[in-house]
């Protein structure tokens, strides 16, 4: 069968809403896919065993080494929310405070609690995901020194290229298996992951990134590296995301002093999310 006609016979049998009723982009490579899928589903099946096993008679799920390495390998959807809320601490957080959150919808406005959750990435001067790119370019500038100097050479900030990367936490970036895979570990670790995430796609990608001749160039290559076969087969990127990138809280630590002169903990996105099993 002609590549061609492989794509299109693919293109019929997937169908067109993800199994989480997301539409598959325009551009999305369904005979790449179904490849794929076809070898993970196996993947899927033995990891459902596994975590059927693990958490079977437990009312909730502990924070363990195993609970940790069984993250870091996928968890089933049918386990997702339920691990989720555990390895998070959100269940806890819910059990010690029955009716907290309808509480507070009912009373009095805090406006020193609003201001702190405006400095959530989302006000409008956007101060923690400004302090977040500049960490991603401090250790880049670090464990990637080509690609810092290819930035500065043609003058791209990292805002220009990773912005929607941190804001989405990948969501529309990647493809939606391997997002979620990202969030397992997420929830379970706290925000290392992005900044692990976001040099395993620069890293891998180092090569094609250190071509480029333009200030437009970089720009496309950077959102060419979210595409194609490496970031589809998720279980592949997550096992080399682990293994090749190490970024560890202290990392995040020395950075954050060095780019924004604040104490640990001060209105920034590093310090919010890494408070989940940082």
């Amino acid at each position: 069968m002609e590549p061609a006609e492989r794509a299109q016979a693919a293109r019929d049998r997937v169908p067109r809403l993800d199994p989480y009723g997301f539409e598959r982009p325009e551009d999305f490579d369904y005979a790449a896919y179904e490849e794929f899928f076809s070898t993970y589903l196996v993947i899927l099946t033995r990891r459902a065993i596994k975590w059927s096993k693990l958490l079977k008679g437990s009312s909730r799920v502990q924070t363990s080494m195993t609970v940790k390495r069984y993250i870091r390998k996928g968890v089933p959807l049918e386990h997702r929310a339920r691990v989720w809320m555990g390895v998070s601490g959100a269940q806890a957080q819910m059990d010690r405070n029955p009716g907290y959150y309808h509480r507070l919808l009912q009373g009095e406005r805090n406006d020193s609690l609003e201001e702190a959750i405006r400095t959530d990435y989302y006000s409008p001067a956007m101060l923690g995901l400004k302090t977040d790119q500049e960490v991603l370019g401090e250790l880049v500038r670090t464990k990637l020194p080509a690609v810092a100097a290819l930035m500065d050479g043609h003058g791209v900030l990292w805002t220009l290229v990773v912005s929607r990367w941190f804001i989405c936490l990948f969501v529309d970036i990647l493809p939606v298996e391997t997002v979620l895979r990202i969030w397992d570990c997420l929830f379970n670790e706290g925000s290392k992951i992005i900044f692990r995430v976001a040099l395993t796609l620069i890293k891998q990608h180092q090569a094609f990134i250190l071509e480029a001749t333009s200030f437009a160039d970089v720009c496309e290559k950077f959102k060419e590296i979210t595409r194609g076969r490496f970031v589809t087969e998720c279980h592949t990127f997550m096992q080399t995301h682990h293994c090749s990138t190490a970024v560890h809280m202290s990392d995040l630590r020395e950075v954050l002093m060095r780019t924004s002169g604040t104490s640990w903990g001060i209105n920034t996105g590093v310090s919010r999310r890494s408070s989940v099993q940082g």
